[in-house]
This record gives C-alpha cells, sequence and structure tokens, in this order.
C-alpha cells in the first residue's frame, strides 16, 4: 500500500541541458603535507572577500567545494571556477596552507581528519562506524539539465555504458595509507562501502525510482543519510542529472576535459531520445566489472562494449568518442576541451603521475606536491 503521508519527489525540469559543476578541493600543511581541518574558517574570509562567490563546506573539515551556478556551456562553468579557485589559493597562501585536488590523499590517517558539524554527516558516520570513518576522498560531481523526468533513467543507464571511460581520465587516487594501491582510483572502491554509495539500480522508468525512494523513506534510509549517493543520480530539485563518477583532478585543464566529455556524453543520449533511437545499456554485472576495471587499471583498462560482452581498450574508446562527438561539442561550444581528452589518453592521467613519482622516491609527499603544482598551474605537469 502507498504511503500517502510521504511526497512524491518533483523534477524541476530543465528546458536546456544546462551545465554545473560541483570540485571538491582540500587544504594541506607545505611541510608536512597532511590534510589541515580549516576549510571553514577559509569560506568565512573568502566571502568577505568576494562574497558572489560560491564555496561550501563538506563532509571533512578540511575540504572547500567549489560550485558554479547554472552555466550554458563548459568555458562558462570552467571560468567560474577558475575565479573561485583564484580566491581559494589567496586565502589559502594567507594561512599558510596550499591548495591540493586529487581523488584521495596518499598517507593521511583518515582517524585524524574531523567531520564537519552537520547533523546529516554525523547520521552518517553514525550508523556506518568504521566504514564511514575512512571516507578520505574527493571528487568531481557534474549536473546537466534535463527536460523533462522521463527521460532521467533511460539516460543514466546509458551513462553507465561509459562509466570507466570518465573514471580512467579522472583517477587520481593510487595511494592510501601510506602504500600503493595498485588502483588507478581507490577512491572509487572506498565509496561504494557506504550503504547509499555505488551503482545505482537499472530503474526503467520515473515511476520505478519513485517506488524506490519512498521505500528509502518509510524505511528510514533517507532520514539517515540525506539523499542516495549514486555514482550517478538524479538532482531533482535542480532538474539535473548529476554525474559523480569522477575524481577530484587535480587541475583545471583536465577538469574541462572530463566536465565535457561528461555534458557530451548525456546530450547526446538526451538526442538520441529526440531522435527514437534506442539507448544503449548494458546487463548490471557488466556495468560493475567495468567500474572495478576502471578504478583498478585506468587508462589501461579493457572494458565491456556490448551485451555481446565484446571487449576494447578504454584508450581506444576514448580516441573514438573524441571523434564521434565532436560535432555536437562544437555546437555546445566545448570543442577544444573535448579535444583535451586525447593529451590526457596519450600523456597519462594523475595516477600515473602520482605513482611514477613514488615508484622513483619511495614517498608519497613528493605526489602532494606535485598535486599542489598542478593546481597552483592549472594544467598537469608533463
Amino acid at each position: 500500500m502507498i504511503r500517502v503521508d510521504i511526497p512524491a519527489e518533483k523534477f524541476a525540469r530543465s528546458p536546456r541541458p544546462t551545465l554545473g559543476v560541483e570540485w571538491e578541493v582540500a587544504l594541506v600543511d607545505p611541510v608536512t603535507r597532511d590534510l589541515v581541518p580549516r576549510a571553514a574558517e577559509l569560506i568565512d574570509t573568502a566571502k568577505e572577500l568576494a562574497p558572489d562567490t560560491h564555496l561550501e563546506k563538506e563532509f571533512l573539515q578540511n575540504t572547500v567545494e567549489l560550485v558554479t551556478g547554472v552555466c550554458e556551456t563548459v568555458p562558462e562553468a570552467m571560468a567560474d571556477l577558475r575565479g573561485s579557485l583564484d580566491i581559494v589559493k589567496h586565502v589559502a597562501h594567507d594561512m599558510g596552507l596550499r591548495p591540493w585536488a586529487s581523488g584521495g590523499h596518499p598517507f593521511s590517517d583518515f582517524r585524524e581528519n574531523p567531520v564537519s558539524p552537520k547533523q546529516t554527516y554525523s547520521e552518517i558516520i553514525n550508523r556506518t562506524q568504521y566504514w564511514g570513518q575512512q571516507m578520505l576522498l574527493w571528487g568531481t560531481h557534474v549536473h546537466v539539465g534535463i527536460s523533462h523526468e522521463d527521460r532521467v533513467w533511460p539516460i543514466i543507464n546509458a551513462v553507465m555504458t561509459k562509466f570507466p571511460h570518465l573514471l580512467a581520465l579522472s583517477a587520481c587516487s593510487p595511494g592510501w595509507d601510506g602504500i600503493d594501491t595498485g588502483y588507478a582510483s581507490n577512491r572509487t572502491m572506498l565509496y561504494q562501502q557506504l550503504p547509499t554509495a555505488g551503482l545505482p539500480y537499472q530503474f526503467a522508468n520515473w515511476e520505478e525510482w519513485q517506488s524506490y525512494m519512498r521505500d528509502q523513506a518509510i524505511s528510514g534510509v533517507i532520514s539517515h543519510t540525506g539523499s542516495m549517493h549514486f555514482d550517478v543520480r538524479p538532482a531533482s530539485k535542480w532538474g539535473t542529472i548529476e554525474v559523480r563518477i569522477s575524481d577530484a583532478t587535480s587541475n583545471l585543464r583536465e577538469l574541462a576535459a572530463i566536465v565535457a566529455l561528461t555534458h557530451c556524453l548525456v546530450v547526446h543520449f538526451d538526442r538520441m531520445i529526440d531522435a527514437g533511437e534506442k539507448l544503449p545499456t548494458l546487463q548490471p554485472w557488466h556495468v560493475a566489472e567495468n567500474k572495478w576495471r576502471g578504478a583498478r587499471y585506468g587508462l589501461d583498462a579493457l572494458v565491456i562494449t556490448s551485451r555481446d560482452t565484446d571487449e576494447r581498450e578504454v584508450r581506444d574508446e576514448l580516441t573514438d568518442l573524441v571523434t564521434e562527438l565532436g560535432p555536437l561539442a562544437a555546437e555546445l561550444g566545448c570543442r577544444a576541451e573535448l579535444e583535451i581528452v586525447r593529451e590526457i589518453v596519450a600523456r597519462g592521467a594523475g595516477y600515473q603521475r602520482q605513482r611514477e613519482l613514488f615508484e622513483r622516491t619511495a614517498d608519497w609527499k613528493p605526489a602532494v606536491d606535485l598535486a599542489c603544482q598542478e593546481l597552483e598551474d592549472g594544467t598537469p605537469w608533463a
């Protein structure tokens, strides 16, 4: 029986494929290279200097989330983030700190990193205990406007066929607790430990999603966590699909490529609906396997590309995607940013640069310095 006292989720609907980006950046001590829980202080100071800058406190007290406004294009979103980052860098320098971004910190002790004082965060820790306390990780969230809720789950299911592609490009969390995990994105493996996180179920339509969310409300899950933390999810308040697959990249140039590819993929699948075409899907077990392969092998992953279990190198897949999506990217104003995907494929992703330094020095501190410098310069170091 349906509980009538639990209101249905209303999807705001966006008439255009607008874009929004949330980028999680942390603060580190320039001497110890360890994380520093002073984000709230930085945000308060930054808002005094630049009241229009949109910075948010996050799960951890060491983290500042940079949030764009509602943008029309990738260049507009990147300009917004660049302005916010300039303020963060300025205030952090005055505080004697360095801003740093990656999917995970390679040696900081999660037991020494306090959670922000927010009821939902405290409840997550209370509920999940040891596993929730380990959430020493940072991501990139890309919102794309969708015109109607009936399109949401077909598009999300299609986006999941490209999970390892987005992850391989952004992966930059090979280290954890002082060791090399052997993974390109250890963040991906850690985050799915939360009971409300990980791969979304492949709902057939909006009604199935509403039934699921009603169940979560009745059972108390949402009251414990505030929301579901799926890798891709509807953001009904904004009328968007929120893609949360990617690690937090260490620099604006690679971030621009990831945002461009995400924007193009969502709009591409939306246009397929307009054309009456069938959107791609994979069996849930193939999606799960691809997620693991992307997290483990990054750009060296062999990924499953069809329901018949065909496989290809993700590098080749990414190169072909840039070509296929090129005309759409030009229309959306992000052709130059999408082309940066080719650079990452040729040069390597952040996890490879960090791992190379660790293998050469037997120390993760140079990898932290590298990420700090890339954030400062806006580009990856070759």
